[in-house]
C-alpha cells in the first residue's frame, strides 16, 4: 500500500534528490569509479563539470531525473562515506515526518467520522496503513503507535506529536541499520 503523497510533498522529494544530484556533480574521478550509479549516470556527471551557471542548472535537474529512475539510497549512502554529507539523514528525517504526518491523517479522518456518527473513538481502530507501516518498520510496536496516535488525535498536545516522530524515527534508523548488516 502506498501512502498519499501531496503535490508539495512530491517537490520536496526531488529536491532532496536534486541536492543529491548536486553533489555528485562534483565527484572527483576517483570517486566516480566506486560510484554506484550506472554509466548513463556517470556520463551526465562528467558532462555536468564543464558547464556553468544556467546550463550546470539543467544539467543536475537532468541528472536529478536520471537517478530517481534507480534506487537512491546507495547513492546516499556513498556521498555520505565519501563527502560527510548529510543529505541521508535529511532523506531519512523527512521520511519519518511523511509516515507521522500520513498516519495522523488517516487518524484524524476516523475520528471525524465517529463524531459524526456519534460513536467513540477507540486506539484500535481500523487501518491499513498501520498494519503496513508495521510490515515495513519491525522496529514499531503497535499498541504503543496506536496510543501515541490516538493520544495525539484527542488531545492535540504537541508532546504526542513529537513522541510519535521519535517512534517512526528510531524504526526508520533500525531498519536502515538492518539493511546495512545484511549488504
Amino acid at each position: 500500500m502506498a501512502d498519499f503523497i501531496s503535490k508539495s510533498e512530491k517537490k520536496r522529494i526531488y529536491k532532496q534528490v536534486e541536492e543529491l544530484a548536486r553533489e555528485v556533480a562534483t565527484l572527483s574521478d576517483r570517486d566516480l569509479k566506486t560510484f554506484p550509479g550506472g554509466p548513463v549516470i556517470h556520463e551526465e556527471i562528467i558532462a555536468a563539470r564543464g558547464l556553468r551557471a544556467g546550463s550546470k542548472k539543467r544539467q543536475i535537474k537532468y541528472l536529478a531525473k536520471l537517478m530517481r529512475q534507480g534506487p537512491l539510497e546507495e547513492m546516499y549512502l556513498f556521498v555520505t562515506q565519501r563527502k560527510g554529507s548529510s543529505l541521508h539523514a535529511k532523506k531519512q528525517h523527512h521520511a519519518a515526518e511523511r509516515i507521522r504526518d500520513t498516519l495522523i491523517n488517516e487518524a484524524m479522518e476516523m475520528h471525524q467520522q465517529c463524531r459524526s456518527q456519534q460513536i467513540p473513538f477507540e486506539p484500535n481502530w481500523k487501518s491499513e496503513y498501520i498494519d503496513h507501516i508495521l510490515g515495513e518498520y519491525s522496529g514499531l510496536k503497535e499498541e504503543e503507535l496506536r496510543m501515541v496516535i490516538y493520544q495525539y488525535v484527542t488531545t492535540h498536545n504537541k508532546f504526542h506529536y513529537r513522541e510519535l516522530f521519535r517512534v517512526i524515527k528510531a524504526a526508520v534508523e533500525q531498519k536502515e541499520r538492518v539493511e546495512r548488516a545484511v549488504k
